[in-house]
């Protein structure tokens, strides 16, 4: 299929060349950007729903603001790639997700019209005040805007933010971007007329003078007609929150309608007043194509599709998802103990709960993207008797450390948390990879950790941590499919701290924590050809450790290798402090630990991630063959 022609677009390089183009001009840019949009993510696959919703925010916000001397900041950056287009990446566009190609979301590194990365939402308010205050600081006069949609100001932090912002009085421009219709009333011609107005400098400067004159009249009067101002504003606008948080209010208006968006904007720009701005504009999520505006949910993320059908191309049958097979694990769970419930952080899909919400609609709880109530909030259950389960991707368990530590481990109280997206996750890159939770959680007291190798592991782990009624418990697995094995009706409860061995050596021992298990058993097939013969292990368990199986190991074998889908600091060095103190590494044993490295990988195919890590099969048996002394590998192995 011939690519969508675009004799406007193809005029545009940056953003400065079309400052000067009629708002028709800048419709007719709209609907091209639009078309190369829906054409380089059917090549790629991405977020499309959410770019197709900003395009014509994004043609606005260029044309009226100077970027990047004025700082624009996309919030999670799912809606980033029409900006993208229309700033000097459009040649790259159909890199998007691959690799060497452009991220999937903002990024200092690629452009300077990226000021600030993103990937995890609700970060662009704390981030743009900051900048607005350095601005201030440096007697600068730019701009910051700042653009968040409504799911992500279901977050604390966007409140903190706009909490300091409102008491600092820092001319800052927050654009909410509403595209789900949960705050604004319906958009009308009435609404947009009183956004131009209230944003308007003949408005801003009339409620300047009525408030100077105020402070004028005796202490009551004054505080009579603040109270009708706000009162009035109030009702003409529906911001009354933004306005108690100090944010001059604008809104709501018709995110698509250029003709109401580029003078509210221009205003918006012009504005001398030392406060921040909060322009509300509503907007359709896949907006101008028509599969993507009937189900706005699975054209959110995308796989390469058919741009005139709409259909999505399907990977070829294979073994379940790691996550669908936790979700049936956790229903096989809830059917026989009614106490069991699932918490997520606006991730139902994601998770593979919303297979169990089907089924339990009162036991599973979507609290938003709020991940440190989310587990406070499950503590909370877990103190009367409740079973909750906190299904999480290991990359956003990091935005609620705090509250795992205090309201959980410390407390001792059986919150189960179910670590999606474990070790490195392709497409997405380092900003979702699970590289860091084993030595997060693996510093916490009375903790217990696990680690499925495969599917069936996972289903008898969430049958254990189900079983765990006494302190809290995670398990973590990856993204992506399963090995295919037969898998049963629901899982047995693991005895805690014991491992297994799956092949008995005696020169090398391979102790794998995780799903590198199937490379383990490929590295020691290829040292046994080699005449080396080797022990493999799953360990299951980083907490409580199998100890007398680590022992077991080290004694027995010349090389003891560990090997796991995280970074330095987690199941390796667990092992290395064990023995230590049992003085297991004061004679022959070469331990040799391998982790991820000490670096962030940027996305790849996950299996091409791997072999940047140094974690595949043909660098175990390097490691095994450089510990033992042997010719020194052609591949590097990873290192801390």
């Amino acid at each position: 299929m011939a690519p969508p022609a675009t004799p406007l677009l193809d005029r545009v390089k940056v953003p400065a060349d079309l400052r000067n183009w009629s708002g028709d001009q800048l419709k007719q840019l709209a609907q091209e950007v639009r078309a190369e949009t829906i054409d380089a993510v059917s090549q790629t696959g991405g977020h499309l729903g959410a770019s197709l919703g900003v395009v014509e925010l994004t043609v606005a916000v260029h044309a009226v603001f100077d970027t990047p001397r004025d700082r624009l900041i996309w919030d999670v950056g799912h809606q980033a790639y029409p900006h993208k287009i229309l700033t000097g990446r459009r040649d790259r566009i159909r890199t998007l997700r691959q690799q060497d190609g452009l991220s999937g979301f903002t990024r200092r590194a690629e452009s300077e019209f990226d000021p600030f990365g993103a990937a995890h939402s609700s970060t662009s308010i704390s981030a743009g005040l900051g900048m607005a205050v350095a601005r201030d600081l440096k007697g600068d006069t730019r701009n910051v805007i700042a653009v968040i949609g409504d799911g992500a100001m279901s977050a604390g932090m966007a409140y903190e933010a706009m909490n300091n912002a409102g008491a600092l009085k820092a001319r800052l421009i927050v654009i909410l971007n509403d595209n789900d219709m949960s705050i604004a009333p319906p958009v009308g011609a009435m609404s947009a007329y009183l956004s131009k107005v209230v944003s308007s400098r003949p408005f801003l400067s009339v409620r300047e003078m009525m408030a100077r004159l105020a402070r004028r009249f005796p202490r009551p009067i004054e505080r009579t007609a603040r109270r009708a101002e706000e009162f009035a504003r109030g009702l003409l606008t529906g911001g009354t929150l933004f306005e108690e948080l100090g944010f001059y209010y604008v809104g709501p208006i018709d995110g698509h309608d250029l003709d109401h968006l580029l003078p509210i904007l221009r205003n918006l720009r012009d504005a001398e007043d030392a406060q921040p701005i909060l322009l509300h504009v509503v907007t359709q999520k896949g907006k101008g194509y028509a599969p993507a505006e009937e189900s706005a949910d699975k054209y959110h993320g995308v796989q390469k599709f058919n741009v005139i059908t709409g259909e999505q191309a399907k990977a070829p049958p294979g073994p379940p998802s790691y996550t669908k097979v936790f979700s049936n694990a956790l229903i096989a769970e809830a059917e026989v103990d009614e106490r069991v419930v699932s918490v997520n952080a606006a991730m139902p899909a994601g998770t593979g709960l919303d297979a169990f919400a089907k089924k339990f609609p009162k036991r599973c709880f979507d609290v938003g993207i709020a991940e440190q109530h989310a587990v406070t909030f499950a503590a909370g259950m877990a103190t009367e008797g409740l079973k909750p389960f906190v299904a999480i991707y290991s990359t956003f368990l990091q935005r609620a450390y705090d509250q795992v530590v205090h309201d959980v481990a410390l407390q001792s109280l059986p919150v189960r948390f179910a670590m999606d997206r474990a070790g490195l996750v392709g497409a997405d890159g380092a900003t979702h990879a699970g590289s860091f939770d084993i030595a997060f959680l693996g510093c916490l007291p009375n903790i217990v950790l696990m680690a499925a190798a495969d599917e069936a592991e996972l289903m008898h782990m969430v049958a254990t941590a189900a079983a765990i009624d006494d302190r809290p418990s995670a398990f973590r697995y990856p993204r992506g499919e399963g090995t295919g094995i037969a898998l049963p009706k629901r899982g047995t409860p693991l005895e805690l701290g014991r491992g297994r061995v799956l092949r008995e050596g005696s020169a090398i021992a391979i102790l794998s924590y995780g799903a590198r298990l199937p490379e383990c058993l490929k590295a020691a097939e290829d040292l046994a050809a080699q005449g080396l013969s080797c022990t493999v292990a799953d360990a299951r368990f980083a907490k409580p450790l199998d100890t007398a199986l680590v022992e077991r190991l080290a004694r027995h074998h010349e090389v003891l290798i560990t090997i796991e889908e995280g970074s330095v600091g987690g199941f390796g060095s667990l092992v290395a402090q064990h023995l230590l103190w049992q003085g297991l590494l004061d004679g022959q044993t070469r331990f040799r630990p391998m982790v991820l490295p000490d670096c962030f990988i940027d996305h790849a195919a996950p299996k091409v991630q791997y072999d940047q890590a140094g974690l595949n099969a043909r660098h175990i048996v390097a490691t095994a063959r450089a510990a033992l002394g042997m010719a020194e590998a052609k591949a590097q192995p990873a290192r801390a």
